[in-house]
């Protein structure tokens, strides 16, 4: 057990990752916790009422969790390159009959209601993205008191981090599924190894590291660790869980040999991600600007448009570099395959 995790009764040094937009349901959040790790709830793309809702199902069952939310770094789109790609996609979402944002929406994801909520009804987790918080969220959050995770993808962005007064970090690789992390998002990661940034981010501060990106089997596990991590979080391997709440035509994508790389894009949300390649991500990620979250106000109608009728032509399908490691089964078979080298 590691010295992050044994204040908790955690057994395994495997967490299960924030995965918004439905993944990361209470569901998966409390078979983590019973398999023998941790389960974070995703706060990202809802509302402060729909977020307490989840935490109330998640703390009524009697298990340690934890709560990420998306701090707000809006990366602008100029109205001109907004007005070039809106009607690009607009063509796509005809079929559905469908009128996409003409203008750019720009919004900070209910901050301010979700960071209230956490400092009035505190979890015992809370992990943030996109953004580094100030110090006065996380010191009122350590009032409250709960433990506050940063993820960054670099050693620089570890060292802001922990002057924020943060008390861990989950260091995450490129290989990894959904969204980067990183701070600087009008451009994408470069490539590294996860153990090798794991060994970076740990020479260049204290804190604990929680290894996420890419892992998927227990030897990926193993090397985390081995770099020096505390723990380890996955995400892409847990999605075709019994207990995940990602779509049906996206767990079926995961499993389909049609669907045979991954790439990452920022065609959906103006930010880079990693997903599936599909039609999608070929026709549109070379002409979208950077633009978070006006891209992702802009394609949303249409990916739950397309995702209702099936059609993974159009879908963010997320999945990290290990996706054919997913399995439809119940999670803790997944936990307990990922810890079978501990």
């Amino acid at each position: 057990m590691t010295t992050l995790l044994s204040g908790i009764g955690a057994d395994l040094p495997i967490i299960a990752a924030p995965m918004a937009g439905g993944p990361s349901t209470p569901t998966l959040v409390i078979a983590a916790a019973r398999a023998g790790g941790l389960g974070f709830l995703a706060g990202g793309y809802k509302t402060a009422q729909a977020l307490a809702g989840q935490i109330h199902t998640t703390r009524a069952e009697g298990v340690v969790f934890g709560v990420n939310l998306f701090v707000p770094h809006q990366v602008p789109v100029s109205p001109e390159a907004y007005r070039r790609y809106a009607p690009e996609v607009q063509a796509e979402a005809e079929r559905y009959g469908l009128t996409l944002p003409e203008e750019p929406i720009e919004d900070d994801d209910y901050w301010a209601d979700k960071i209230d909520l956490l400092t009035s009804a505190p979890v015992p987790w809370v992990s943030f993205t996109f953004g580094i918080p100030d110090r006065v969220v996380v010191s009122a959050l350590h009032r409250a008191g709960s433990t506050v995770l940063q993820c960054v993808t670099s050693a620089d962005e570890a060292r802001r981090a922990a002057e924020a007064g943060v008390d861990a970090l989950v260091v995450q690789a490129p290989a990894a599924g959904g969204h980067s992390a990183t701070l600087t998002p009008a451009r994408s990661p470069a490539p590294v190894w996860l153990p090798d940034l794991t060994a970076r981010v740990r020479r260049a501060v204290a804190l604990p590291v929680i290894a996420a990106g890419g892992i998927a089997t227990a030897a990926g596990v193993a090397a985390a660790l081995r770099a020096g991590a505390e723990a380890t979080m996955v995400g892409t391997v847990l999605l075709r869980t019994h207990e995940s709440g990602a779509s049906a035509p996206h767990k079926a994508a995961l499993a389909d040999p049609a669907f045979d790389a991954t790439v990452v894009t920022r065609a959906f949300t103006g930010r880079p991600a990693r997903a599936l390649r599909n039609h999608f991500t070929d026709r549109y990620d070379p002409i979208a600007p950077a633009g978070y979250p006006a891209l992702h106000h802009l394609t949303s109608p249409l990916r739950k448009a397309a995702t209702a009728a099936g059609d993974t032509r159009l879908i963010h399908l997320w999945a990290g570099t290990g996706y054919r490691q997913a399995r439809a089964e119940p999670a803790a078979d997944t936990f307990a395959r990922l810890a079978d080298q501990l």
